[in-house]
């Protein structure tokens, strides 16, 4: 069996699993798993595609959330809107955060970024239509295009389904494309992209103005499901679980984020009744993953499967499929 018809397959298994999921597991769990996956999926995109860390995601996360749940509390009651209302924040916050950031490299960049964050959080704490400390409670289940209620979870899921599946699909078409191809150029030799002509600055903050998008798609269906928007969405244990997440999956690959997210989210949700414990745990989770697992759980894999591959390739007589 060839490696695309592999991939083809692999596929087919994980649609026909997210569809079926509502029906056998909660789905505003199945949920939070994706919205973290996204979360995820836009840091790997600027860290593992990009070569950019940033140390601040969640202000892109919480704001949106912050930003859909308002629109969608006092304005309107269309989901849509209250969606593009958070990504567009969103998407400003990064362009105006990325204009700063982009002129440091390593971890000034990564200090920029966390600094701005921090701006956010304290903003979030007293501005007065985010609720402070209690935060923005009470958002009402939106309708999407004048007829699609989410009142139902099983129907919520789907919508969300559809959003965070679109933010994958662009990630991967962003990735595999001349755009793409020229962020892994300045990630791995910024001076030779340079000397090729190529405005380096200017792909950075594209870059860095899509991710900060994706994030804050995650955080409006984040906010439309749960109907609420905390200071924790934007404190920097968001940001530092969207890290672990990329780690733990595999960096510079698609689905790690997706792997990452289920394993993170499960493992809290089994520690619930001793909240204490978690960390420990993602710790030690953490420290499992970087001895055994250098290149993330889905990295390995990949690791593997190419070398399979190539030893299939090498011994074709071998290969009997």
């Amino acid at each position: 069996m060839s490696s695309l018809t592999y991939k083809y397959l692999l596929w087919l298994i994980v649609g026909v699993a997210f569809l079926v999921a509502p029906f056998v597991a909660y789905p505003l769990f199945i949920i939070k798993m994706l919205c973290a996956a996204l979360l995820a999926a836009s840091v790997n995109f600027l860290v593992g595609y990009a070569g950019l860390l940033s140390f601040g995601h969640a202000m892109f996360f919480g704001s949106a959330g912050y930003i859909a749940g308002y629109v969608l509390k006092t304005w309107t009651g269309e989901g849509l809107i209250g969606i593009l209302a958070g990504v567009g924040v969103s998407a400003a916050l990064g362009f105006l955060t990325g204009l700063l950031a982009i002129r440091r490299q390593g971890v000034y960049f990564s200090m920029i970024t966390l600094a701005f964050a921090q701006v956010i959080y304290f903003l979030a704490l007293r501005l007065p239509f985010t609720g402070g400390e209690d935060g923005l409670q009470n958002v009402a289940r939106p309708v999407f295009l004048g007829f699609i209620d989410t009142a139902d979870n099983q129907t919520l899921y789907f919508v969300s389904l559809a959003l965070i599946g679109f933010g994958f699909w662009c990630i991967w078409r962003i990735v595999y494309s001349p755009f793409g191809q020229v962020l892994t150029a300045i990630r791995d030799n910024e001076p030779r992209a340079i000397s090729l002509g190529y405005q380096v600055n200017r792909y950075k903050l594209i870059a860095f103005t899509l991710s900060a998008a994706l994030a804050g798609l995650a955080g409006s269906v984040k906010v439309i499901s749960f109907g609420l928007a905390t200071l924790t969405d934007v404190g920097w244990g968001t940001s530092g679980d969207a890290l672990l997440i990329c780690i733990v999956g595999g960096m510079q690959t698609l689905w790690g984020p997706l792997i990452g997210a289920i394993l993170v989210v499960v493992l809290e949700h089994m520690m619930v009744s001793t909240p204490e414990m978690i960390q420990i745990v993602q710790g030690l989770v953490f420290i499992i993953v970087v001895m055994l697992f250098r290149k993330g759980i889905v990295g390995q894999w990949l690791v593997w499967w190419h070398a399979r591959q190539a030893k299939s390739d090498a011994h074709p007589s071998s290969n009997h499929t």
